[in-house]
Formats: C-alpha cells, sequence, structure tokens
C-alpha cells in the first residue's frame, strides 16, 4: 500500500465534507500513523485554502484527530466540475494514488462525469459517489454507462456506508466462523428476517432532497437492501471484492416483492405533530420545503422474498421511518420453534431470536431455558455480548477502501441498478394510490394496525 494518496473533494465547501468525509479522514489519520493525504478541494464558492484548511481542523477536532493534521497537505481551488477545462486544469498533473470524491448532490455529479474524459484522469483514479445512483434503474444504468466509459468498475466506489458499518460486518465473523450458525441459516430453519433502521429525527432541513426521495429510496432501496444481501449471501471464498461482491449481487438478482403484489406487502405513512424526546415537532406537512401534494412517506415497510433454495418461503421485512419514538435499528433473525416439546415442560417454547443491534454494537440471543423455580416450566432467556464499535466509524472504514482502491464495501454497478428494479413495483403501486398514505404522530411506533417488526 502506497501511505501517500491525494482525495480530491468536490464540494470541499459543503454539510457533507465537513460532516462526514473530513471527521473520517481525521479518524483514518490517528489510526493509520504511516499515511500522509493531500486533500485539494474544489467548490465553485469564492473561497481559500486558509479557510479550507480551517474547516478541516474543525473536523478533526470533533474526532480528536488534531495530532494527525501535521500530516494533511490541504489545497482550495474554485471550479466549477460541470465544465470540462475547469476540470482539466483542476486534475492537471496529479499522480500515486488519487481519489475524486463527489461530496455533491447526485444531479451535478452526474453532469460531471459527463464533462469528464477518460484521458484527463489520472491513472488508477478512485471515482467515490454518494446516494442515490440514479432516479430509477434507468438512470442508474445510464450512470454505470458513463462511469464505465471513464474508468473500470473495480475504480468506482458507491458509496454505502451501512457496509462500513461494524455490525454488519461483524455479522459475516458470527455466521461465518460458527458451525452452531451456519448449518441453521436457511429456510429450513430460519422463519423470518427483519432489517430495521429507525430515526428519532425529523426532516432536520432536508427537503430539498428527502421530499424528491421519501423513506423508501432513502433508505431501503438506499441501504437496507444491501444489509439484506450480506445477512442472506451465501459463503464467499474470501472477503475480497470480487467474491463478496458476487456474492451480495447474487442474493439481489434472486429478492423480489413477496408474493409480487406491493399493495399487500408494502406500507407507508407520514409523521403528524409530536414529540420526540421532550422536543415538539410538527407535522411532516409543515416542515419548511415540503410540498403536501407529493404525498412523500416519512416511514416505509416492505416485505421482500429471495427465490432460491436457500431461503424460499422466509420472509424479510425492511423498515425505516423518521421521528419514531424509542427507534428500532437491528437485524432481528427469528428461527423455527422445535417440532415437538416433551410432555410435561410448560410454558412457551417459541423459536429462539437472534439480534444484531445497528447501533450500539451488540448481539443477543433469546433462548427458551428451564425455568428457576420450577426446572419443568420454560423460561426466555437472553443471552448478549457487546460487538464493540470497531476501531472506525463506518465512514471512516468506506472512506480507507477508496484511498486503497479496494471497493469491497462498496455497492457494484449491477448492484445499484437491481435495486432500484426490486422497489419498482411499491413505487408503482404508491403513485397509483393503491397503497394508502396513513399517518402516525411524531414519538410514537408507527400506525398500530402495522404488521410486527421486531
Amino acid at each position: 500500500m502506497d501511505a501517500a494518496t491525494t482525495l480530491v473533494v468536490f464540494g470541499a465547501t459543503g454539510d457533507l465534507a465537513s460532516r462526514l468525509l473530513l471527521p473520517a479522514l481525521g479518524q483514518l489519520l490517528v489510526t493509520e500513523q504511516d499515511r500522509t493525504v493531500r486533500v485539494i478541494g474544489a467548490g465553485i464558492e469564492e473561497s481559500t485554502t486558509d479557510r479550507l484548511a480551517k474547516v478541516v481542523r474543525a473536523s478533526f477536532a470533533t474526532v480528536d484527530a488534531e495530532s494527525a493534521l501535521d500530516r494533511v497537505e490541504i489545497e482550495y481551488h474554485r471550479a466549477d466540475i460541470t465544465k470540462t477545462a475547469d476540470l482539466k486544469r483542476l486534475l492537471k498533473g496529479l499522480d500515486g494514488q488519487v481519489a475524486l470524491y463527489f461530496a455533491v448532490p447526485p444531479a451535478i455529479a452526474a453532469r460531471a462525469c459527463e464533462a469528464m474524459t477518460a484521458d484527463m484522469l489520472p491513472k488508477g483514479v478512485m471515482l467515490a459517489l454518494e446516494k442515490p445512483f440514479g432516479t430509477d434503474e434507468a438512470g442508474a444504468r445510464a450512470l454505470n454507462a458513463r462511469l464505465e466509459a471513464l474508468v473500470p468498475e473495480t475504480q468506482v466506489f458507491r458509496v454505502d456506508h451501512f457496509l462500513g458499518k461494524s455490525t454488519t460486518l461483524n455479522l459475516l465473523g458470527a455466521r461465518f466462523s460458527n458451525r452452531l450458525l451456519e448449518p441453521l441459516w436457511s429456510a429450513e430453519s430460519i422463519e423470518s428476517i427483519s432489517i430495521v433502521y429507525d430515526e428519532k429525527l425529523g426532516l432536520e432541513g432536508r427537503a430539498g432532497y428527502y421530499d424528491g426521495a421519501g423513506a423508501l429510496v432513502d433508505m431501503i432501496q438506499s441501504h437496507l437492501l444491501q444489509v439484506l444481501a450480506v445477512v442472506a449471501m451465501e459463503q464467499p471464498a474470501t472477503i475480497g471484492e470480487a467474491d463478496f461482491r458476487e456474492a451480495t449481487s447474487a442474493v439481489l438478482r434472486a429478492t423480489r416483492v413477496r408474493d409480487d403484489d406491493p399493495t399487500a406487502s408494502s406500507w407507508r405513512a407520514r409523521y403528524t405533530s409530536g414529540s420526540v424526546d421532550g422536543s415538539d415537532k410538527p407535522s411532516y406537512v409543515d416542515e419548511p420545503g415540503v410540498d403536501p401534494q407529493r404525498g412523500t412517506e416519512t416511514l416505509a415497510q416492505a416485505t421482500f422474498e429471495v427465490r432460491n433454495a436457500r431461503w424460499a418461503g422466509v420472509p424479510f421485512t425492511l423498515r425505516s421511518g423518521k421521528a419514531i419514538g424509542d427507534p428500532a435499528r437491528e437485524i432481528v433473525v427469528r428461527f423455527r420453534a422445535v417440532r415437538h416439546v416433551p410432555e410435561g415442560l410448560r410454558g412457551s417454547a417459541e423459536g429462539a431470536v437472534l439480534r444484531f443491534s445497528l447501533g450500539p454494537d451488540r448481539m443477543s440471543l433469546e433462548l427458551n431455558l428451564n425455568g428457576a423455580d420450577d426446572p419443568l416450566v420454560l423460561e426466555r432467556t437472553t443471552l448478549s455480548a457487546e460487538l464493540g464499535a470497531g476501531q472506525l466509524l463506518a465512514y471512516a472504514e468506506v472512506l480507507s477502501g477508496i484511498l486503497d482502491a479496494d471497493p469491497m464495501l462498496s455497492v457494484r454497478g449491477d448492484a445499484a441498478e437491481r435495486c432500484w428494479h426490486i422497489v419498482q413495483p411499491i413505487l408503482d403501486a404508491w403513485r397509483a394510490d393503491e397503497v394508502p398514505l396513513e399517518e402516525y404522530a411524531a414519538g410514537s411506533t408507527g400506525p398500530a394496525r402495522w404488521p410486527y417488526v421486531g
């Protein structure tokens, strides 16, 4: 590995760079003492290298990474990345390991890719793009075709920080290194799987993006289907990018809306006024920048199936919502109950439940054991283990892969297209009002009549 790398940040003065990308860089440099990084910031704003250096310093301070500042070389250049001439001037002369990070809205990133030519790009350059990847399957395919004309697929890093979450990666170790789990990881023993990522946060000023996307596209299409693929994948020969990404892509190719019935297998709702942790929240339709006529959902739930021999018949329910009280963030694997309980044992003998928390990182297993007072009465007991948060934050894990030209934790092009294909029947049904847009009070757990997930 060449420890000297160049990170070109398009949109360096924006929120994504200062809030996520630069703190991740600081943490990465603290843990990798031999790495130095040249940061070249670019934007259309009139700014200076000194101003960018202050942003970098403040971002590093949020993760106690000030000690790494002496291993960062900083430059700022005013440039319109949608113009070929500006891009040529910005990228001229760059060599070594170079990564271009598009910390800009997806539409700007797409226009920048159109303005690029293969000959202006440094050899081996990594192109890192944030979600969403296109606005539908056709858009994702067109973007992929453009990227393919610039660099090989292995040099494209479609950022999904959920793949950098230590819990998602811990799942691989728990499953593949334990004989207790791996033989049971199929429809023969598993009844259902749920992946839930709810948030206390409301819109928080993101109407410009969120009101045109909604919970289904923002979270389920973009993130949770990728988590599903990791949960359901066949065991790869290695955890290298080729084997790992082929295994997850194979799952997505087999994934469909359950029973091909989006009206019976999907639910949507948006929050009304309420209180979360004592903080009052207005109704979603009253949030600044929201167009109520769009019918944007803030809570989405959908059930899918993976049509292969391992998972046939097992429902995979994905859910994500905003302004949820006591939000769950977990992968829940429900095992089937035993076929027979000997006569004389009393109490519930429902199937075991394995939970992987998506923050804080924790694993728990709910089992039936003999009761302390009466050994013939079965009681539910939970065994738990703290997995640790991992050495790096999710974005730092992702950034490490970008700077080292290792796309293992990125979304492959065909997978990005496939995720749009999977949710399209639901989007069509919702746009045709075949699924009602329900309401839930901010601070509640969502509509009471919805199928239980968890």
